[in-house]
């Protein structure tokens, strides 16, 4: 795992293996950035000439490397594009901090220390430069040893690196060790991030080595190293208890499936967020098989449930004033002889029933059940997170999420929490015209509906899980969950861990008293 030090070192004396700096795009060329001015010094006030020279314009991400000039204690200089440089007198965008530091340690990957030499006016300006580096230096590598045992024994950890070699250090110029905003920042960087890329290993882990059980099983272990309360409800419990939409969708596979309670609570708290994650281990469609070259990332339909259970962590580090109760619907649909057919009607966990038209429409069922389940314990708010539909995915592209709500005003808050923190999202409506298309004339609905706007129509199937009085939302995050192209800034290919960073924004706003 890198780690992360705050330093008030100058960067031409911090001993690294390379000094990063920030150049941006100026009306006559590229300019070197606030926090490099030692550097620039020792190239004699001409590095901005000397990166025009070898090509560099400010880009955003552009990055540039180069030998250090003499009375540097760093032996290569690696400049970072922070785009167009703000006016006079504004300082950087966060966002372009974290997205530049990020692009910065993937290039020093194999690097054992990096100085990071950003621009930093102050504790907020820290705490992006150390995000966007931890979350840049993040690399999955699995442990390819064969599994004897069908990966009964798996154990997918953050920080398994055998294969990789990720930036080891990271050092943040500018910033203040005995400040408390400064060591507070810090501290939070370093939780956030941890938990960020927990989220990125469950997504990147096969789905041989991490089914419903042993899903269930890293929650246990993680509950017992933080204090957290679990329960978790097999194949009999949600048998017994009538979960008709966990149970139709797992009943195809060999792995059944689970409910996981995961729930952190501070003695002082005045609320309560219900965080429910869809957590389909491996998506085939089931007897509505997807088609050919839509199987391979199928891994990645739990991401919602790995960003609800990153979060609760990530609360329970910062220990933070407010409740927070995850609820991870973890299934694996597969076709066989015991699968749901398309025709079947279920009957749900809140005692309706759904017609079952297309098999490959399961997240919305699982998510059923644990939405109806979490609204039993009357919180002040539930957001749900999954990777939902394809239809969102042609709205709004590969790295936008879609927001909606029964509340326009919580809709409202979450995206501009998602926007503070850096994340790509955008209000999306619940229309009632649409309502009508998820009819059913066998059941109380049916999980298909009108095609156009199908990522409005899965809203309004889960709107109908919602208890009234319950402020809820929906977060359909098909797009940014899996990164099918190559990495950029702190986004690496694969698991992003999309989400995290706006629910844990919501619970630090919600400990403040500002729910939304």
């Amino acid at each position: 795992m890198t780690s992360l030090t705050l330093s008030t070192s100058s960067a031409a004396t911090l001993r690294a293996d390379a000094v990063v700096v920030g150049v941006a795009k100026g009306a006559k060329g590229p300019v070197v950035a606030p926090g490099a001015e030692a550097v620039d010094q020792a190239f004699g006030g001409k590095l901005a000439s000397v990166l025009e020279t070898l090509g560099a314009t400010g880009a955003d991400g552009e990055v540039t490397k180069l030998p250090a000039a003499s009375g540097l204690k760093a032996p290569v200089v690696l400049a970072v594009g922070l785009g167009d440089a703000p006016a006079k007198g504004d300082g950087y965008d966060a966002e372009a901090l974290r997205r530049a530091a990020g692009a910065a340690a993937r290039a020093l990957s194999g690097s054992k220390k990096g100085a990071f030499a950003l621009p930093v006016a102050d504790a907020a300006d820290a705490a992006a430069v150390a995000e966007g580096a931890l979350l840049g230096a993040y690399s999955y590598k699995a442990n390819q040893k064969a599994n004897q045992d069908g990966g009964k024994n798996a154990n997918p950890k953050s920080g398994d690196k055998k294969n990789g070699a990720p930036l080891a250090e990271v050092a943040v110029i500018g910033g203040k060790p005995r400040d408390k905003e400064f060591k507070a920042a810090a501290e939070r960087a370093i939780a956030l991030t941890a938990e960020i890329n927990r989220a990125r290993d469950l997504i990147n882990t096969p789905s041989n080595l991490l089914n419903p059980a042993i899903f269930a099983a890293a929650v246990l272990d993680a509950a017992k190293e933080h204090g957290l309360k679990t329960e978790v409800l097999d194949e009999k419990a949600l048998k017994k208890g009538g979960y008709g939409g966990l149970m139709g969708v797992g009943q195809g596979s060999e792995a059944p499936p689970r409910l996981v309670r995961v729930a952190y609570s501070h003695p002082k708290a005045e609320k309560t967020l219900a965080l429910v994650g869809k957590g389909i281990t491996y998506d085939s469609g089931g007897i509505s098989l997807k088609p050919a070259g839509h199987n391979e990332t199928m891994k990645c339909d739990m991401s919602g449930a790995a960003a609800v259970f990153a979060t609760v962590v990530a609360v329970a580090k910062l220990g933070l004033r407010v409740n927070v109760t995850g609820w991870l619907a973890l299934a694996e649909n597969m076709p066989s002889g015991s699968a749901t057919r398309p025709g079947d009607v279920l009957t749900m966990y809140s005692g309706k029933t759904v017609e079952v038209l297309n098999t490959d429409a399961e997240g919305r069922l699982v998510l059923a059940d644990a939405l109806t389940r979490a609204c039993e314990e009357k919180p002040d708010a539930v957001v749900d997170v999954a990777t939902l539909t394809g239809a969102m995915v042609f709205a709004l592209g590969h790295r936008t999420f879609g927001i909606m709500a029964n509340d326009e005003a919580f809709r409202t808050s979450l995206h501009e929490i998602a926007e503070e923190v850096g994340e790509q999202a955008w209000p999306m409506p619940l229309p009632s015209d649409l309502r009508k298309s998820i009819d059913s004339p066998v059941a109380d609905l049916a999980n298909m509906g009108e095609r156009m706007g199908g990522g409005l129509v899965a809203g309004i199937f889960l709107k109908e899980f919602i208890e009234d009085g319950i402020v809820w939302a929906h977060l359909d995050i098909a797009g940014p969950a899996f990164n099918e192209s190559g990495p950029f800034g702190y986004t690496p290919k694969g698991g992003t861990g999309s989400a995290v960073r706006t629910l844990v924004r919501l619970a630090e706003r919600t400990a403040a008293g500002d729910l939304g």
